[in-house]
C-alpha cells in the first residue's frame, strides 16, 4: 500500500500532468537494470526445472513452422524453400508482436503484489514485459540461423535495416502494452476479448499464406481482395522486418503506415498515462 499512500498525497493536478507521465517513462528507464533482471528472472522462472530451459521455446516454435510449412507447400504448390523460410521468420515476429499485446493486456494485473508494495513507475512493468519478449526473439533468431544453413537467402548489406526494424517493434511494443494495460486494468472484461482478436488477427495476418501470391493471382477477383490486407496494420509491421530478414527488397509504404502508427500510438498512450497513470494503483 505504500505507493498508493504515496500518490494520494499528491495533488490531483500534478498526477495529471505532462510531466508525471514523462516522468514515469524516463524514471522507468533509469531503473533498466531492474526490469532487465526481472525480465531475465522471468524467462528463468518458467523453464526452472527444465533440461533444455528456455530452448524449448525455439524447439516449440521450429517445429510449429515446420509442420505449417510443408502443409501449405503442399496445399498452394509452392517450393518448400520458399514456403518455409516465409512462415518461420513470419512465427519469429509475430511471436513478439503476440506477446507484446497478449501479455501487455494483462501486464499490471500479473504485477499487483509490486506495484502495491514497490514505489516504482509503472513503466517499470512495461519495460520489463518487452524486454522479455525481446529474449524471445533472441532465443529464436537461433532457428533463424539454422534456416539459413538449410535454406540460404540472398542476404545483402542493405538487409541491416531489420535493426532499425526490430527497434521499432519494441517502441511500439512499449505503447501497445501499456495502453491496453491501463484500459484492461480498468475494465477486465475486455483480457479475454484481447485475447480473442490476437487469435483472430494470426489468420488475418500473412504469416503462413504468402501475400504476394494472391496479389499476382490470375483470378482478378483474388487479387483485388488480397489488397484488402493493405488495412491490416500487422502486415505492415510483419514486412518491414521479414524482407531483410528473407532478403527481400523494402518497400517504402510499409516503413510510412508503421511511421504513422507509432506516431498515433504514443499520443494516445501519453493522453492515456497522464489521466489515469495515478489510478491504476487502486484498479489492480
Amino acid at each position: 500500500m505504500g505507493s498508493v499512500m504515496a500518490m494520494s498525497a499528491v495533488p490531483v493536478g500534478s498526477q495529471r500532468a505532462w510531466s508525471s507521465a514523462f516522468a514515469d517513462l524516463a524514471g522507468g528507464w533509469r531503473q533498466r537494470q531492474l526490469w532487465a533482471h526481472l525480465g531475465w528472472q522471468d524467462i528463468r522462472q518458467r523453464y526452472r526445472r527444465s533440461l533444455l530451459g528456455p530452448i524449448w521455446i525455439s524447439i516449440t516454435m521450429a517445429v510449429t513452422a515446420i509442420a505449417l510449412g510443408v502443409l501449405y507447400a503442399g496445399l498452394f504448390g509452392n517450393d518448400l524453400a520458399v514456403q518455409l523460410p516465409y512462415i518461420l521468420v513470419g512465427f519469429i515476429i509475430w511471436g513478439f508482436i503476440s506477446g507484446c499485446i497478449s501479455e501487455g493486456a494483462e501486464v499490471f494485473t500479473s504485477n499487483v503484489g509490486l506495484i502495491t508494495h514497490l514505489p516504482a513507475p509503472l513503466s517499470v512493468h512495461v519495460y520489463r514485459l518487452v524486454w522479455r519478449q525481446v529474449l524471445f526473439f533472441a532465443h529464436n533468431l537461433l532457428v533463424y540461423a539454422v534456416m539459413l544453413v538449410v535454406f540460404p537467402q540472398d542476404l545483402h548489406w542493405s538487409d541491416v535495416t531489420a535493426i532499425p526494424a526490430v527497434l521499432l517493434l519494441a517502441v511500439n511494443g512499449a505503447w501497445v502494452a501499456l495502453l491496453i494495460g491501463i484500459v484492461t486494468t480498468r475494465f477486465r472484461d475486455l483480457l479475454p476479448i484481447t485475447q480473442s482478436i490476437v487469435q483472430l488477427a494470426f489468420f488475418l495476418t500473412p504469416i503462413v499464406w504468402i501475400y504476394e501470391d494472391l496479389l499476382n493471382s490470375p483470378n482478378p477477383e483474388i487479387a483485388e481482395r488480397a489488397r484488402l490486407a493493405e488495412l491490416n496494420p500487422f502486415l505492415h509491421f510483419i514486412e518491414i522486418l521479414r524482407r531483410p530478414m528473407l532478403g527481400q527488397p523494402q518497400e517504402l509504404r510499409h516503413w510510412v503506415v508503421v511511421g504513422i502508427i507509432t506516431v498515433v500510438g504514443w499520443a494516445v498512450t501519453l493522453v492515456v498515462l497522464r489521466q489515469y497513470r495515478a489510478r491504476v494503483s487502486y484498479w489492480v
